[in-house]
């Protein structure tokens, strides 16, 4: 592909999980990537997956949890790549002392700056740059605890992906008549490492029967591939 004519997509969480397989599709697929997480070893890990597509990934290490840092990195990344057309909001975390009855103030802020928090930041980073354009995808990786409640996840990362809907929901309520899209994606429980701070990690097997990160990133895809007079606004999957 002539290099003029790439387009570019910033992806965080891209040091593992859902993130990292969204950013190495979308190499695959001829995009430039802007990866953002916290670990540069991990981006870096990120980079030598995508093989011959290695080039088309782009490092900047940030910590979502602090609103400047993004602004800062979202400043880096449009000053090195240029425009951006696609945001895929993928980085999260929670804690294993995560029930009412556990949770401390200081757990609770720590999984709503990441989780909430950061998306917004990031949005908010790549938004003017995108009503400019007049185009721009939005995609929140989100979860059922998105939909639902469930003592599963806990209060806090429950709260987290409640307001992300309704920040994909607002996004689509002012701004799509600037040609901007956002879509949540709301997977059942997903084969990552996140599942290791549960206060009971699953097993290998039950691990190998739920979705695989691929998965997940094949829905981002879909979301971001589709024309734009289409948004796909909410997409629920889960495990068959």
């Amino acid at each position: 592909m002539n290099p003029s004519s790439r387009r570019t997509a910033v992806v965080t969480g891209a040091g593992s999980g859902i993130g990292r397989a969204v950013a190495l599709q979308l190499a695959r697929e001829g995009w430039t990537v802007a990866l953002l997480g916290r670990r540069r070893a991990a981006l870096a890990e990120t980079q030598a997956l995508a093989g011959e597509c290695a080039a088309s990934l782009h490092a900047f290490p940030c910590d979502l949890a602090k609103p400047e840092a993004v602004a800062t990195a979202g400043r880096d990344i449009l000053a090195a790549l240029g425009n951006v057309e696609v945001l895929v909001n993928a980085a999260g975390t929670n804690i294993p002392q995560r029930s009412l009855e556990v949770v401390s103030q200081k757990d609770f802020d720590e999984v709503v700056a990441t989780n909430l928090h950061g998306a917004y930041a990031a949005v908010q980073a790549f938004l003017p740059g995108m009503r400019e354009q007049g185009n721009g995808t939005i995609v929140n990786i989100n979860s059922e605890a998105g939909l639902r409640a469930s003592a599963k996840s806990g209060a806090a990362y429950v709260v987290s992906k409640f307001g992300l809907t309704g920040l994909t929901q607002s996004i689509n309520a002012e701004e799509r008549h600037r040609g901007i899209r956002a879509c949540s994606i709301y997977p059942g429980d997903v084969n990552t490492a996140l599942l290791d701070r549960r206060p009971q990690p699953p097993a290998a097997e039950a691990r190998q029967a739920m979705l695989q990160p691929e998965d997940v990133a094949a829905c981002a895809l879909l979301a971001i591939n589709l024309p734009p007079r289409a948004i796909i606004e909410d997409l629920v999957v889960r495990p068959r």
